[in-house]
């Protein structure tokens, strides 16, 4: 299975309007933080993963691609 978690997230801020500077600050990392999860280039632990879910709203399994947004 492929973790597709920077997608999610791109298209969350996408679809809420917001950047990736508000989504930061919203969870308490830096915006280069929020660029290098949506470039693929890490992941955010599981802390982050239930503060982003909480935000927007979704699953965490949504977010790493083990179902569809419902």
């Amino acid at each position: 299975m492929r973790i597709i978690v920077g997608e999610r997230i791109k298209e969350l801020i996408s679809d809420f309007r917001i950047n990736q500077t508000q989504l930061a600050k919203k969870i308490g990392v830096r915006q280069d933080t929020v660029g290098a999860w949506i470039a693929g280039k890490s992941e955010p632990c599981i802390g982050f993963l239930w503060m982003i879910a909480d935000y927007f709203d979704v699953d965490i399994d949504y977010l790493v691609g083990r179902k569809e947004y419902s």
